[in-house]
């Protein structure tokens, strides 16, 4: 199997910024996330207070990222990491139908932003999944629910509702949706998960579902459930100033690592990120 040097996971500023230094520093890189790059970033109106962009929409200057990737031929794996194993010598990504190796990993994820549901984390694994593609083997003749908080969850709902009995999709955006006429959509405010006889139960505002499992999809990975052994506080990973964590050959950066949640902050954290990676690289290469 390929080994990488670095395995950036994210790419909002802070991990484009970081695939930028590492490919600059001649670095085996594995930049892992979603070709239209951060959906917090493209849908903003306006950016003031980038640094020499004067104002520009998040649109465009999406598109000012891509350039430079292209200019320095950086290509995007498009896949969902569900776990950050350490293997000793290396760390272990498991994707939707891959695993990848690496010497050192970025975490570069985004925050959270919305509150989990009550009960949700503690159903992980015993009923709650992040990743519809990954576990929709399971799911077959049975049922679920999905809960979207973006339109591009609904490619994951569709592929489950090939191998899924019955799906429902409650979606927390407005955008139109485009789900087939197999899948029920239901309307409410997700209040609570919980592991029932038989399956799982979700409770919104307006009504209950008992099915066999719950998959909540959400832009930024769950950090609580990504990494064995990572400390966080709170929604954020715990760092110091050259974006170490306390586990060796692991760096974070971004929003995922605390406030302000600014483009600017993220892209400088994710150049000290891939600087102390390459000097981590470098030391146990020696």
């Amino acid at each position: 199997m390929e080994r990488y040097d670095i395995a950036i996971i994210g790419t909002g500023p802070a991990g484009l910024q970081a695939s930028i230094v590492a490919r600059i520093r001649n670095k085996k890189v594995l930049l892992i996330g979603s070709k239209d790059l951060s959906l917090k970033l493209t849908k903003t109106h306006s950016i003031s207070n980038y640094l020499g962009f004067g104002t520009i929409s998040g649109e465009d200057l999406a598109k000012q990222f891509k350039n430079h990737l292209d200019e320095l031929n950086i290509e995007i794996t498009e896949d969902k990491i569900q776990s950050v194993y350490s293997m000793g010598e290396y760390y272990a990504l498991q994707g939707v139908n891959v695993m990848y190796e690496a010497t050192s990993v970025i975490l570069a994820t985004g925050v959270v932003s919305t509150p989990q549901i009550k009960g949700e984390e503690e159903c992980f694994g015993r009923g709650v999944s992040y990743c519809a593609t990954c576990d929709a083997p399971l799911y077959k003749n049975k049922t679920a629910v999905i809960i979207g908080y973006s339109k591009k969850e609904e490619k994951e709902a569709k592929f489950l509702s090939e191998v899924a009995k019955k799906i429902y999709y409650l979606p927390m955006y407005k955008d139109e949706l485009d789900l087939s006429s197999s899948i029920e959509i239901i309307k409410g405010k997700p209040m609570e998960i919980r592991k029932v006889d038989g399956g799982m139960e979700l409770i919104t505002d307006s009504d209950n579902f008992v099915v066999n499992g719950i998959f909540v999809l959400r832009d930024a990975i769950n950090v609580k459930t990504l990494v064995p052994g990572l400390e966080i506080n709170g929604p954020h990973v715990v760092v110091d100033r050259l974006m170490h964590t306390n586990l060796p050959g692991l760096f974070a950066c971004g929003d995922l690592v605390g406030l302000p949640y600014q483009y600017i902050k993220s892209a400088g954290e994710g150049n000290i990120a891939a600087l102390s990676a390459v000097n981590y690289i470098d030391k146990i290469k020696q």
